[in-house]
């Protein structure tokens, strides 16, 4: 077990894998049996119900798959953690594991589109009643949990805007409410933010995205106090939506460079954010690290760097991206982020596809918005590659 008063960047290399080692192997293996034989019947039925600690068949739980929760749970200072087949899967069951006809959410309107679907169309169909506050109005989303709610549903930074919310307000607030504060920790990552440290209850990752890091494994966690996962665990391994061991594996390899990954990508956010305040062609740009940003006192106060996540509106709207997305020679133009290179998209075909322009506009998500995930390429680079790309599409504009 590592010790408490270990960095975070040792975590990452070295949490949650000792007792997972075989053979004198240094690597945690992949664990690809489905099913787990037993001799002794009572020894069987123990780890069957739990007396005893192992395994019986894979949609439960999984030795790889393990070892990727103990990982994580470890990084997020949690009690416990279960993992899923998607970052949807586990937002998706966690919600579900908790909400019954009759009961009442509170969240923001800037989730992830994936996310407000559920709040808007599919929460709303089994007589849930969802409140969906203007990001960052405290005082709002304060009134409305104190009126009663199940659970306090928040994002922080949001996808795409990067908009900050107080997670230790609102976490009290929730308390004082008796409702269960859920965080989506994706955009933050366990290197720049800890919401259970916070107050908050449960902490969920899309672990596709930073903690994988490599855009070639799918998978989700949460993590968060013992009685509330092994309640999330039941939903999960019923409804099936497991973790594959081959992505467990993927996951545990690209987290042991998690801190070195996310200091270079937060590092490369700030510079790119900052040179996109330069460029006339750019309407705003959307960074908690940068002093213009609305909620930046209270980034600098609960995330000890600013993630490696921001977007930038353009002139000219989805005419503007057209021209210039495809001219860049360094960034990926794919619905993905957190991975090792620089991705790029705008909010109308990654974040938000599944809603309408209408919607988009409803949240404050312009079309021409275009978020970038940074990699960890040197940051002079991107930056020059980005001013080609302006200086093309700014030629075409001159042209029309």
């Amino acid at each position: 077990m590592v010790k408490e008063n270990v960095q975070a960047g040792t975590k990452a290399v070295w949490a949650g894998e000792k007792d997972y080692l075989v053979h004198g192997a240094t690597q945690v293996p992949v664990v690809l049996s489905v099913a787990y034989g037993y001799d002794d019947m009572d020894e069987w039925y123990d780890v069957a119900i739990g007396k005893k600690k192992g395994h019986i068949y894979g949609r439960n739980t999984n030795p790889t798959v393990q070892a990727f929760e103990d990982k994580v749970k470890i990084l997020e200072g949690a009690e416990a953690a279960t993992s899923f087949s998607t970052g949807m899967a586990a937002i998706s069951n966690t919600l579900s594991t908790f909400l019954v006809p009759g009961d009442r959410i509170v969240s923001m309107k800037d989730t992830y589109g994936g996310t407000n679907k559920i709040f808007t169309e599919f929460l709303p169909r089994q007589q849930i009643d969802v409140v969906l506050c203007e990001t960052g109005n405290h005082e709002q989303i304060e009134a409305e949990v104190a009126k009663g709610c199940k659970i306090l549903y928040l994002e922080t930074p949001t996808n795409p805007t990067v908009k900050i919310t107080d997670i230790e307000r609102m976490a009290k607030a929730g308390h004082d409410a008796g409702a269960i504060v859920i965080v989506d920790n994706t955009f933050a990552t366990p290197m720049n933010q800890n919401p259970i440290s916070l107050g908050v209850d449960l902490v969920i990752h899309s672990a596709t995205k930073f903690l994988g890091g490599h855009a070639d494994a799918l998978g989700g966690v949460v993590c968060g106090p013992h009685e509330l996962v092994e309640k999330i665990y039941h939903y999960r391994e019923i409804n099936g939506a497991t973790m594959d061991p081959m992505a467990a594996y993927l996951m545990i390899r690209g987290m042991k460079t998690l801190h070195l990954r996310v200091r270079q990508q937060c590092k490369n956010a700030m510079a790119l954010a900052k040179y996109l305040q330069t460029k006339d062609m750019v309407e705003s740009v959307y960074y908690p690290g940068i002093e213009t940003h609305p909620n930046h006192h209270i980034a600098k106060k609960q995330m000890k760097d600013f993630g490696g996540m921001l977007s930038f509106a353009v002139k000219g709207g989805v005419d503007t991206v057209r021209d210039l997305l495809p001219k860049l020679k360094f960034a990926n133009r794919a619905a993905n982020l957190g991975a090792v290179e620089t991705t790029v998209g705008p909010a109308r075909t990654t974040s938000h596809v599944e809603c309408t322009p209408e919607e988009r506009a409803a949240v404050g998500i312009p079309e021409g918005l275009i978020r970038v995930s940074c990699g960890i390429e040197e940051i002079e680079d991107i930056i020059a590659d980005f001013e080609q790309a302006f200086s093309h599409a700014e030629s075409v504009l001159q042209v029309k």
